[in-house]
């Protein structure tokens, strides 16, 4: 077995839904970001790319019959090179990126691109084909946006509840307060917006073609636990999860290089993929699912939560990140998200992954060392998890 590496990731800016992305197709988002990410790179010539593996969530619109190949066509990238689509729901991207390694690490590969797409603007309403050519009665429209749709009857009621009414579940079961939901919403705004304004993130996020957006949309640098305080609860009329403190829908892509040992000529890898783990447990609890995934990935890569120099959780929720803080209680949460989360930043379904993941190795990169965890909770019960050294 090989090793394989990051040589170099990107992202665009995340765009909130219904606003500054909305009006560009996802198959076109993602083709920009794999041109932008080639671009950085004078030395890669396109036809040397074995593969593209791109994480989408949806599927169901312009995203559909494989957005991976769609997006290296678009990219002008030669025919030759080939693109596969895969879906783990949240973790889709950080999929991609497993599946890259693994795919290096065996031999199979040399070089590939990595990353996903989502656009939850432009995620369609479908309506149901019917079984017979003439039914009698009303169909129904499903929103693909986010969540569950067309639930197949046997599944058990209670795995099938809104994901806002998991987060429910976890603040009482964990007892976080709303207050302690707001504080951490804040500090991800906070923490964002002073990343933004020092250019921690000039290195890794890339422009769309024709949109003026440089920065993520949905950040508020001025949020308070007062501006925070007077929004009502969105999943239960007594509830303590809010708009506030959960992350935004959103529109975005990640991209990254993923390759063996000098894949990349000269180029310095940012670090090295060592560990990798999935976990899954029941649905309705989704959001504390990462908290195996890491401990699974970071025995296997001989490594303890006292070797983690920082840590990158995908905040679906503030009362989920914080059910995974406490039941990592070897972890400084100081050392999580120190430069936002998705609750600032976004969270565009299938590109988070790479999000989360491009920014930890970019950071190992700043520090000239070190060990980081890149950690996502997925619908329907499952979370995963990637372990990155340099």
């Amino acid at each position: 077995m090989g090793a394989s590496y990051i040589y170099d990731a990107v992202r665009t800016p995340f765009g909130r839904i219904g606003k500054s992305l909305a009006g560009v197709r996802p198959d076109d988002l993602a083709a920009s970001t794999l041109q932008a990410l080639v671009a950085r790179h004078p030395e890669l010539d396109p036809a040397d790319i074995d593969d593209v593996f791109l994480g989408a969530a949806n599927q169901a619109g312009e995203d559909n019959r494989n957005v991976a190949r769609m997006a290296a066509i678009l990219a002008g990238w030669p025919t030759s090179v080939p693109g596969a689509t895969v879906n783990r729901l949240c973790g889709s991207s950080v999929e991609a990126v497993i599946q890259a390694s693994r795919a290096v690490e065996t031999g199979d590969a040399d070089l590939i691109v990595a990353g996903g797409v989502e656009s939850m603007s432009r995620a369609p309403w479908v309506l149901s084909k019917p079984s017979r050519p003439y039914p009698v009665g009303n169909e129904t429209l499903h929103s693909t946006t986010l969540g569950w749709r067309l639930v197949n009857p046997r599944m058990p009621k209670q795995w099938t509840i809104p994901l806002g009414e998991s987060a429910e579940i976890l603040a009482d079961r964990y007892g976080i307060t709303r207050e302690e939901q707001d504080a951490f919403a804040v500090r991800s705004h906070r923490t964002a917006a002073a990343a933004w304004d020092a250019g921690v993130y000039d290195g890794e996020i890339v422009a769309v073609p024709g949109v003026e957006l440089d920065r993520d949309e949905n950040l508020r640098a001025d949020a308070s636990l007062e501006s925070l305080a007077p929004l009502k609860p969105s999943f239960r009329p007594d509830g303590t999860v809010t708009a506030g403190n959960a992350s935004p829908l959103t529109d975005g892509a990640s991209a990254l290089i993923i390759g063996g040992e000098g894949a990349l000529g000269d180029t310095e890898p940012l670090a090295r993929i060592t560990g990798r783990a999935a976990h899954g447990n029941d649905p309705d609890v989704f959001g504390i699912a990462p908290v195996e995934a890491a401990n699974r990935a970071l025995a296997r890569a001989g490594r303890t939560w006292a070797d983690v120099d920082v840590v990158e959780l995908n905040e679906a929720f503030a009362s989920q990140s914080l059910a995974c803080l406490k039941l990592w209680p070897d972890l400084d949460p100081e050392r999580v998200n120190i430069h936002g989360g998705a609750i600032a930043i976004g969270h565009p379904l299938g590109a988070s992954g790479g999000r989360i993941i491009g920014h930890a190795a970019h950071e190992l990169a700043r520090r000239g060392g070190g060990v980081a965890v890149a950690a996502i909770c997925i619908g329907v019960g499952q979370g995963l998890a990637v372990v990155l050294e340099r």
